[in-house]
Protein backbone atom coordinates (compact mmCIF):
# COMPACT_ATOMS: atom_id res chain seq x y z
CA UNK A 1 0.00 0.00 0.00
CA UNK A 2 1.65 3.58 -0.81
CA UNK A 3 1.96 5.16 2.85
CA UNK A 4 0.68 8.13 1.78
CA UNK A 5 -2.65 6.90 1.26
CA UNK A 6 -5.16 7.98 4.05
CA UNK A 7 -8.00 7.60 5.86
CA UNK A 8 -10.53 9.90 8.66
CA UNK A 9 -12.51 8.19 11.34
CA UNK A 10 -15.37 9.92 12.43
CA UNK A 11 -16.45 8.45 15.95
CA UNK A 12 -20.31 10.23 16.70
CA UNK A 13 -20.26 9.39 20.32
CA UNK A 14 -22.70 10.33 23.26
CA UNK A 15 -19.94 12.00 25.36
CA UNK A 16 -17.66 13.42 21.81
CA UNK A 17 -17.34 13.46 18.44
CA UNK A 18 -13.55 12.68 17.49
CA UNK A 19 -11.99 12.61 14.21
CA UNK A 20 -8.47 11.30 13.37
CA UNK A 21 -6.68 11.01 10.14
CA UNK A 22 -3.69 8.76 9.99
CA UNK A 23 -2.21 6.36 7.38
CA UNK A 24 0.26 3.83 7.09
CA UNK A 25 4.24 4.13 8.03
CA UNK A 26 6.46 1.54 6.27
CA UNK A 27 6.26 -0.92 8.98
CA UNK A 28 2.14 -0.94 8.45
CA UNK A 29 1.98 0.78 11.73
CA UNK A 30 -0.84 3.71 11.80
CA UNK A 31 0.63 7.60 11.90
CA UNK A 32 -1.72 9.48 13.63
CA UNK A 33 -1.38 12.91 11.25
CA UNK A 34 -4.24 15.26 12.70
CA UNK A 35 -6.88 14.70 15.40
CA UNK A 36 -9.95 16.72 16.53
CA UNK A 37 -12.81 16.21 18.90
CA UNK A 38 -15.74 18.42 20.01
CA UNK A 39 -18.31 17.77 23.11
CA UNK A 40 -20.85 15.82 21.47
CA UNK A 41 -24.08 17.91 22.80
CA UNK A 42 -26.87 16.11 20.50
CA UNK A 43 -26.45 12.90 20.79
CA UNK A 44 -28.07 11.09 23.28
CA UNK A 45 -27.00 7.19 24.05
CA UNK A 46 -25.62 7.13 20.33
CA UNK A 47 -28.79 8.56 19.35
CA UNK A 48 -28.67 11.80 17.51
CA UNK A 49 -31.54 13.82 19.46
CA UNK A 50 -30.34 17.46 18.25
CA UNK A 51 -29.44 17.35 14.43
CA UNK A 52 -27.78 21.34 14.66
CA UNK A 53 -25.50 20.40 17.89
CA UNK A 54 -24.41 17.23 15.81
CA UNK A 55 -23.44 19.10 12.93
CA UNK A 56 -21.21 21.58 15.06
CA UNK A 57 -19.97 19.24 17.21
CA UNK A 58 -18.81 17.16 13.92
CA UNK A 59 -17.63 20.63 12.03
CA UNK A 60 -15.44 21.54 15.32
CA UNK A 61 -13.72 18.28 15.29
CA UNK A 62 -12.84 18.41 11.31
CA UNK A 63 -11.82 21.65 11.59
CA UNK A 64 -9.45 20.81 14.47
CA UNK A 65 -7.89 17.86 12.73
CA UNK A 66 -7.40 19.61 9.31
CA UNK A 67 -5.38 22.65 11.00
CA UNK A 68 -3.06 19.82 12.73
CA UNK A 69 -2.77 18.05 9.47
CA UNK A 70 -2.73 20.71 6.78
CA UNK A 71 -5.58 18.35 4.81
CA UNK A 72 -9.02 19.31 3.65
CA UNK A 73 -10.99 16.43 4.52
CA UNK A 74 -13.86 15.74 2.46
CA UNK A 75 -14.90 12.19 3.31
CA UNK A 76 -14.83 10.09 6.30
CA UNK A 77 -15.49 6.57 7.61
CA UNK A 78 -17.94 6.86 10.47
CA UNK A 79 -19.13 4.50 13.39
CA UNK A 80 -22.48 3.84 13.91
CA UNK A 81 -23.42 2.34 17.35
CA UNK A 82 -27.00 3.51 19.61
CA UNK A 83 -29.20 1.51 21.68
CA UNK A 84 -31.09 1.13 18.71
CA UNK A 85 -28.84 -1.88 17.05
CA UNK A 86 -29.92 -5.12 17.65
CA UNK A 87 -28.58 -8.71 16.11
CA UNK A 88 -30.05 -11.98 15.03
CA UNK A 89 -29.05 -14.91 13.50
CA UNK A 90 -30.32 -16.37 10.41
CA UNK A 91 -29.73 -19.26 7.77
CA UNK A 92 -30.27 -18.94 4.07
CA UNK A 93 -29.75 -20.86 0.78
CA UNK A 94 -29.45 -20.90 -2.88
CA UNK A 95 -30.31 -23.42 -5.14
CA UNK A 96 -27.48 -23.13 -8.67
CA UNK A 97 -28.17 -23.22 -11.80
CA UNK A 98 -24.74 -24.82 -12.99
CA UNK A 99 -23.43 -27.14 -10.36
CA UNK A 100 -20.51 -28.27 -12.94
CA UNK A 101 -19.10 -24.24 -12.39
CA UNK A 102 -17.45 -24.24 -9.44
CA UNK A 103 -18.49 -21.45 -7.09
CA UNK A 104 -17.46 -17.62 -6.85
CA UNK A 105 -17.81 -14.56 -5.72
CA UNK A 106 -21.12 -13.70 -7.39
CA UNK A 107 -23.03 -16.78 -5.80
CA UNK A 108 -21.73 -15.55 -1.91
CA UNK A 109 -23.05 -11.75 -3.62
CA UNK A 110 -26.41 -13.31 -4.67
CA UNK A 111 -26.58 -15.73 -1.10
CA UNK A 112 -25.95 -12.72 0.90
CA UNK A 113 -28.51 -10.30 -1.53
CA UNK A 114 -31.17 -12.98 -0.33
CA UNK A 115 -30.40 -12.15 3.27
CA UNK A 116 -30.75 -8.54 2.08
CA UNK A 117 -34.12 -9.45 0.78
CA UNK A 118 -35.38 -10.01 4.52
CA UNK A 119 -38.52 -8.54 6.16
CA UNK A 120 -37.88 -6.44 9.31
CA UNK A 121 -39.68 -5.04 11.72
CA UNK A 122 -41.25 -1.52 10.27
CA UNK A 123 -38.53 1.24 10.72
CA UNK A 124 -35.86 -1.22 10.76
CA UNK A 125 -32.98 -1.62 8.35
CA UNK A 126 -30.09 -4.18 7.86
CA UNK A 127 -26.61 -2.63 8.71
CA UNK A 128 -24.37 -5.79 8.16
CA UNK A 129 -24.56 -8.99 6.80
CA UNK A 130 -21.85 -11.15 8.33
CA UNK A 131 -21.59 -14.77 7.24
CA UNK A 132 -20.01 -17.54 9.92
CA UNK A 133 -19.78 -20.45 7.92
CA UNK A 134 -21.00 -22.40 4.89
CA UNK A 135 -22.53 -25.62 3.81
CA UNK A 136 -22.71 -26.93 0.19
CA UNK A 137 -24.80 -29.66 -0.80
CA UNK A 138 -24.96 -30.00 3.01
CA UNK A 139 -21.39 -30.42 3.71
CA UNK A 140 -20.92 -28.16 6.93
CA UNK A 141 -18.25 -25.81 8.55
CA UNK A 142 -16.95 -24.79 5.32
CA UNK A 143 -15.07 -21.53 6.12
CA UNK A 144 -14.21 -20.82 2.51
CA UNK A 145 -16.97 -22.08 -0.51
CA UNK A 146 -14.58 -20.63 -2.98
CA UNK A 147 -13.35 -22.85 -5.85
CA UNK A 148 -15.72 -25.88 -4.60
CA UNK A 149 -18.49 -28.05 -6.81
CA UNK A 150 -21.98 -27.94 -5.65
CA UNK A 151 -25.53 -27.04 -6.48
CA UNK A 152 -26.87 -25.52 -2.84
CA UNK A 153 -25.10 -23.29 -1.46
CA UNK A 154 -25.72 -22.59 1.85
CA UNK A 155 -24.62 -20.26 4.97
CA UNK A 156 -25.65 -18.90 7.91
CA UNK A 157 -25.31 -14.91 9.10
CA UNK A 158 -24.57 -12.85 12.05
CA UNK A 159 -27.34 -10.04 10.93
CA UNK A 160 -26.76 -6.48 12.70
CA UNK A 161 -30.51 -4.08 12.20
CA UNK A 162 -30.69 -0.05 13.00
CA UNK A 163 -33.68 2.01 13.01
CA UNK A 164 -33.51 3.43 9.66
CA UNK A 165 -34.45 7.07 11.01
CA UNK A 166 -31.54 6.79 13.00
CA UNK A 167 -29.40 5.86 10.63
CA UNK A 168 -30.44 8.71 8.17
CA UNK A 169 -30.13 11.24 11.00
CA UNK A 170 -26.32 10.29 10.93
CA UNK A 171 -25.67 10.49 7.53
CA UNK A 172 -27.51 14.09 7.22
CA UNK A 173 -25.28 15.30 10.24
CA UNK A 174 -22.19 14.11 8.36
CA UNK A 175 -23.56 15.61 4.89
CA UNK A 176 -24.67 18.99 6.00
CA UNK A 177 -20.92 19.06 7.43
CA UNK A 178 -19.91 19.03 3.58
CA UNK A 179 -18.57 15.34 4.13
CA UNK A 180 -18.69 12.66 2.00
CA UNK A 181 -19.55 9.00 3.54
CA UNK A 182 -16.84 6.77 2.75
CA UNK A 183 -17.95 3.79 4.48
CA UNK A 184 -19.93 3.43 7.75
CA UNK A 185 -19.15 0.16 10.45
CA UNK A 186 -21.06 -0.81 13.53
CA UNK A 187 -18.48 0.69 16.35
CA UNK A 188 -17.59 -2.56 18.04
CA UNK A 189 -16.33 -4.33 15.38
CA UNK A 190 -14.06 -0.85 14.91
CA UNK A 191 -13.14 -0.99 18.43
CA UNK A 192 -12.45 -4.96 17.72
CA UNK A 193 -10.03 -4.07 15.00
CA UNK A 194 -7.89 -1.76 17.17
CA UNK A 195 -7.69 -3.51 20.55
CA UNK A 196 -7.73 -7.66 19.77
CA UNK A 197 -5.53 -9.86 17.97
CA UNK A 198 -5.93 -12.58 16.01
CA UNK A 199 -5.24 -15.05 18.42
CA UNK A 200 -8.26 -13.55 20.80
CA UNK A 201 -10.80 -13.76 17.86
CA UNK A 202 -10.06 -17.30 17.08
CA UNK A 203 -9.49 -18.72 20.69
CA UNK A 204 -12.81 -17.25 21.75
CA UNK A 205 -13.53 -13.15 23.08
CA UNK A 206 -15.94 -10.62 24.51
CA UNK A 207 -15.38 -6.95 23.36
CA UNK A 208 -16.94 -4.78 26.06
CA UNK A 209 -16.98 -0.89 24.97
CA UNK A 210 -17.78 1.01 27.93
CA UNK A 211 -18.71 4.33 26.36
CA UNK A 212 -20.51 7.75 27.12
CA UNK A 213 -23.85 6.20 27.03
CA UNK A 214 -23.65 2.58 25.35
CA UNK A 215 -21.73 -0.48 26.06
CA UNK A 216 -20.63 -2.02 23.15
CA UNK A 217 -21.01 -6.14 23.12
CA UNK A 218 -18.76 -7.52 20.37
CA UNK A 219 -18.19 -11.88 20.62
CA UNK A 220 -15.55 -13.08 18.15
CA UNK A 221 -14.93 -17.57 18.14
CA UNK A 222 -13.10 -18.93 15.32
CA UNK A 223 -11.75 -15.59 13.92
CA UNK A 224 -15.77 -14.82 13.38
CA UNK A 225 -18.04 -12.55 14.45
CA UNK A 226 -20.63 -14.38 16.37
CA UNK A 227 -22.55 -11.84 18.55
CA UNK A 228 -23.26 -8.33 18.97
CA UNK A 229 -25.30 -6.44 21.75
CA UNK A 230 -25.75 -2.64 22.50
CA UNK A 231 -26.75 -2.38 26.39
CA UNK A 232 -27.88 1.01 26.92
CA UNK A 233 -26.04 2.07 29.67
CA UNK A 234 -22.61 3.82 29.60
CA UNK A 235 -20.17 6.12 31.47
CA UNK A 236 -22.74 9.23 31.68
CA UNK A 237 -25.40 7.05 33.68
CA UNK A 238 -22.77 6.93 36.33
CA UNK A 239 -22.12 10.36 36.27
CA UNK A 240 -25.95 10.68 36.34
CA UNK A 241 -25.93 8.66 40.00
CA UNK A 242 -23.21 10.34 41.23
CA UNK A 243 -24.84 14.12 40.63
CA UNK A 244 -27.78 12.53 42.11
CA UNK A 245 -26.68 10.76 45.12
CA UNK A 246 -24.26 13.22 46.12
CA UNK A 247 -26.46 16.32 45.36
CA UNK A 248 -23.48 17.88 43.01
CA UNK A 249 -23.50 19.81 39.51
CA UNK A 250 -22.44 16.93 36.66
CA UNK A 251 -19.13 18.77 35.66
CA UNK A 252 -18.21 18.12 39.35
CA UNK A 253 -19.49 14.74 39.07
CA UNK A 254 -17.68 13.52 36.47
CA UNK A 255 -14.04 15.04 37.55
CA UNK A 256 -15.09 13.09 40.87
CA UNK A 257 -15.37 10.11 39.24
CA UNK A 258 -12.36 10.41 37.00
CA UNK A 259 -10.22 11.42 39.61
CA UNK A 260 -11.09 9.56 42.96
CA UNK A 261 -14.05 6.57 41.72
CA UNK A 262 -13.48 3.39 42.18
CA UNK A 263 -15.96 0.14 41.40
CA UNK A 264 -14.43 -1.73 44.48
CA UNK A 265 -16.12 0.14 47.66
CA UNK A 266 -13.78 -2.33 49.82
CA UNK A 267 -10.44 -0.14 48.61
CA UNK A 268 -11.95 3.17 50.46
CA UNK A 269 -11.80 3.71 54.04
CA UNK A 270 -14.60 5.48 55.96
CA UNK A 271 -12.70 8.28 57.31
CA UNK A 272 -11.61 9.55 53.40
CA UNK A 273 -13.30 12.52 52.08
CA UNK A 274 -13.52 15.00 49.25
CA UNK A 275 -14.25 18.45 49.39
CA UNK A 276 -15.92 20.33 46.88
CA UNK A 277 -15.92 23.97 46.20
CA UNK A 278 -19.52 25.41 46.95
CA UNK A 279 -20.96 27.00 43.65
CA UNK A 280 -21.50 31.10 43.93
CA UNK A 281 -19.86 31.48 47.31
CA UNK A 282 -22.00 28.52 48.81
CA UNK A 283 -20.09 26.40 51.18
CA UNK A 284 -18.25 23.65 50.41
CA UNK A 285 -19.35 19.87 50.09
CA UNK A 286 -17.69 17.54 51.67
CA UNK A 287 -18.41 13.74 50.00
CA UNK A 288 -16.74 10.53 51.28
CA UNK A 289 -14.82 8.14 48.90
CA UNK A 290 -16.38 5.54 50.55
CA UNK A 291 -20.13 6.20 49.70
CA UNK A 292 -18.41 7.65 45.90
CA UNK A 293 -17.53 4.42 45.32
CA UNK A 294 -20.73 2.41 46.95
CA UNK A 295 -22.60 4.60 44.14
CA UNK A 296 -20.12 3.86 40.88
CA UNK A 297 -19.88 -0.01 42.17
CA UNK A 298 -24.13 -0.58 41.88
CA UNK A 299 -24.30 0.96 38.53
CA UNK A 300 -21.15 -0.87 37.26
CA UNK A 301 -22.37 -3.93 38.32
CA UNK A 302 -25.48 -3.55 36.53
CA UNK A 303 -23.58 -2.52 33.22
CA UNK A 304 -21.62 -6.23 33.94
CA UNK A 305 -24.40 -8.29 34.63
CA UNK A 306 -26.54 -7.11 31.77
CA UNK A 307 -22.80 -8.07 29.81
CA UNK A 308 -23.18 -11.17 30.82
CA UNK A 309 -26.57 -12.24 29.97
CA UNK A 310 -25.25 -11.56 26.64
CA UNK A 311 -22.29 -13.89 26.81
CA UNK A 312 -24.80 -15.82 28.49
CA UNK A 313 -27.44 -15.68 25.67
CA UNK A 314 -24.69 -16.68 23.03
CA UNK A 315 -24.12 -19.87 24.85
CA UNK A 316 -20.31 -19.81 25.93
CA UNK A 317 -20.91 -22.50 28.52
CA UNK A 318 -21.25 -25.13 25.28
CA UNK A 319 -18.14 -27.00 24.52
CA UNK A 320 -17.57 -25.34 21.00
CA UNK A 321 -18.78 -21.82 22.23
CA UNK A 322 -15.98 -21.54 25.17
CA UNK A 323 -14.45 -18.15 25.22
CA UNK A 324 -10.73 -18.70 26.09
CA UNK A 325 -9.53 -15.74 26.15
CA UNK A 326 -11.84 -14.18 28.45
CA UNK A 327 -12.83 -10.39 27.80
CA UNK A 328 -11.45 -7.51 26.83
CA UNK A 329 -12.41 -3.82 28.09
CA UNK A 330 -12.25 -0.64 26.13
CA UNK A 331 -13.56 2.59 25.98
CA UNK A 332 -13.70 5.67 28.32
CA UNK A 333 -15.02 3.46 31.27
CA UNK A 334 -12.42 0.92 31.15
CA UNK A 335 -10.35 3.50 32.47
CA UNK A 336 -12.70 3.23 35.90
CA UNK A 337 -10.48 2.10 38.81
CA UNK A 338 -11.05 -1.32 39.51
CA UNK A 339 -13.11 -2.10 37.14
CA UNK A 340 -11.06 -4.78 35.79
CA UNK A 341 -11.48 -6.88 39.08
CA UNK A 342 -14.92 -6.26 39.84
CA UNK A 343 -15.76 -8.08 35.77
CA UNK A 344 -13.39 -10.78 36.95
CA UNK A 345 -15.34 -11.08 40.11
CA UNK A 346 -19.16 -10.84 38.78
CA UNK A 347 -18.31 -13.13 35.65
CA UNK A 348 -15.42 -15.00 36.47
CA UNK A 349 -13.67 -15.05 33.20
CA UNK A 350 -10.13 -13.69 32.56
CA UNK A 351 -10.02 -9.97 31.53
CA UNK A 352 -7.76 -6.98 30.49
CA UNK A 353 -7.91 -3.47 29.50
CA UNK A 354 -7.66 -2.98 25.83
CA UNK A 355 -5.55 -0.26 24.48
CA UNK A 356 -5.01 0.08 20.68
CA UNK A 357 -1.19 1.02 21.25
CA UNK A 358 -0.32 -2.11 19.15
CA UNK A 359 -1.26 -0.77 15.79
CA UNK A 360 0.02 2.92 16.49
CA UNK A 361 3.64 3.78 15.16
CA UNK A 362 6.25 4.16 17.47
CA UNK A 363 6.99 8.14 18.44
CA UNK A 364 3.06 8.39 17.99
CA UNK A 365 1.07 10.29 21.01
CA UNK A 366 0.78 8.59 24.15
CA UNK A 367 -2.91 9.80 24.22
CA UNK A 368 -3.54 8.43 21.15
CA UNK A 369 -2.93 4.88 22.85
CA UNK A 370 -5.99 5.40 25.60
CA UNK A 371 -9.15 3.13 25.29
CA UNK A 372 -10.63 6.25 24.92
CA UNK A 373 -9.29 6.35 21.35
CA UNK A 374 -9.67 2.74 20.56
CA UNK A 375 -13.11 3.11 18.12
CA UNK A 376 -11.52 6.15 16.50
CA UNK A 377 -8.12 3.97 15.32
CA UNK A 378 -10.10 1.22 14.45
CA UNK A 379 -12.25 3.28 12.07
CA UNK A 380 -9.16 4.69 10.38
CA UNK A 381 -7.63 0.96 10.17
CA UNK A 382 -10.85 -0.50 9.08
CA UNK A 383 -10.64 2.58 6.41
CA UNK A 384 -7.42 1.97 5.30
CA UNK A 385 -7.87 -1.65 5.55
CA UNK A 386 -10.71 -1.73 3.17
CA UNK A 387 -8.55 0.81 0.58
CA UNK A 388 -5.69 -1.80 0.48
CA UNK A 389 -8.52 -4.20 -0.65
CA UNK A 390 -10.44 -2.42 -2.81
CA UNK A 391 -13.49 -2.09 -1.23
CA UNK A 392 -13.42 1.34 -1.06
CA UNK A 393 -11.91 4.09 -2.80
CA UNK A 394 -8.49 5.58 -1.58
CA UNK A 395 -7.44 8.87 -0.25
CA UNK A 396 -3.66 9.83 -1.86
CA UNK A 397 -2.75 13.54 -0.89
CA UNK A 398 -0.11 13.43 -3.83
CA UNK A 399 -2.73 13.67 -6.68
CA UNK A 400 -4.43 16.73 -7.01
CA UNK A 401 -7.38 15.15 -9.20
CA UNK A 402 -8.82 13.06 -5.82
CA UNK A 403 -11.19 15.07 -4.89
CA UNK A 404 -11.26 13.44 -1.25
CA UNK A 405 -8.90 14.98 0.13
CA UNK A 406 -5.98 17.69 -0.95
CA UNK A 407 -3.10 19.93 0.69
CA UNK A 408 -4.31 23.43 2.24
CA UNK A 409 -3.02 26.60 3.22
CA UNK A 410 -1.77 26.75 7.16
CA UNK A 411 -4.45 28.31 9.00
CA UNK A 412 -2.98 29.48 12.63
CA UNK A 413 -6.08 31.20 13.85
CA UNK A 414 -7.74 29.00 16.12
CA UNK A 415 -12.15 29.61 16.30
CA UNK A 416 -12.99 32.16 19.15
CA UNK A 417 -15.80 29.56 20.23
CA UNK A 418 -13.45 26.94 20.70
CA UNK A 419 -10.89 28.95 22.44
CA UNK A 420 -13.57 30.47 24.89
CA UNK A 421 -14.93 26.69 25.18
CA UNK A 422 -11.77 24.98 26.06
CA UNK A 423 -10.62 28.02 28.57
CA UNK A 424 -14.00 28.07 30.39
CA UNK A 425 -13.42 23.77 30.75
CA UNK A 426 -9.67 24.69 31.91
CA UNK A 427 -10.88 27.33 34.53
CA UNK A 428 -13.36 25.01 35.82
CA UNK A 429 -10.85 22.33 35.64
CA UNK A 430 -8.04 23.98 37.82
CA UNK A 431 -10.93 25.70 40.31
CA UNK A 432 -11.31 21.72 41.11
CA UNK A 433 -8.10 20.48 40.76
CA UNK A 434 -6.21 23.18 42.73
CA UNK A 435 -8.91 23.26 45.98
CA UNK A 436 -6.97 22.97 48.81
CA UNK A 437 -8.75 20.55 50.09
CA UNK A 438 -10.05 18.28 47.64
CA UNK A 439 -7.25 15.69 47.93
CA UNK A 440 -8.50 12.88 50.15
CA UNK A 441 -8.34 14.20 54.05
CA UNK A 442 -8.62 11.86 57.08
CA UNK A 443 -11.60 12.42 59.33
CA UNK A 444 -12.56 10.38 62.64
CA UNK A 445 -15.76 8.81 63.35
CA UNK A 446 -18.78 -0.36 31.66
CA UNK A 447 -18.16 -6.14 5.40
CA UNK A 448 -19.93 -5.83 3.81
CA UNK A 449 -21.71 -5.48 0.62
CA UNK A 450 -24.44 -3.37 2.21
CA UNK A 451 -21.78 -0.27 2.23
CA UNK A 452 -21.72 0.91 -1.52
CA UNK A 453 -25.64 0.12 -1.31
CA UNK A 454 -26.33 2.78 1.63
CA UNK A 455 -23.19 5.43 1.10
CA UNK A 456 -24.93 5.95 -2.25
CA UNK A 457 -28.52 5.88 -0.50
CA UNK A 458 -27.26 8.56 1.69
CA UNK A 459 -25.49 10.65 -1.18
CA UNK A 460 -28.41 10.48 -3.81
CA UNK A 461 -31.21 11.28 -1.15
CA UNK A 462 -29.67 13.58 1.73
Amino acid sequence: MNSQQIAVGLDIGTTKIAAMIGRLDGYGKLEIIGMGQAKSLGVHRGVVTNITQTIESIKQAIQEAEQQSGLDIKSVIVGIAGQHIRSLQHSDYIIRQNSDDVIEDQDIDNLIENVHNLVMLPGEEIIHVLPQEYKVDGQAEIMEPRGMYGSRLEANFHIVVGQISSIKNIGRCVKSSDLNVADITLEPLASAEAVLSQEEKEAGVVLVDIGGGTTDIAIFKDGIIRHTAVIPFGGNVITEDIKEGCSIIEKQAELLKVKFGSAWPGENKENEIVSIPGLRGREPKEISLKNLSKIIHARVVEIIEQVYLEIKNYGYDENKKRLIAGIVLTGGGSQLKHIKQLVEFVTGMDTRIGFPNEHLASGSDEEFASPIYATTVGLVLKGLNKSNNGEISVIDPNEDQNPQIFKKEEQEIEPEEIKDEVLEEEEEAEQIEEAPNLEPKSRKGFLDNWADKFRNFLNDDL
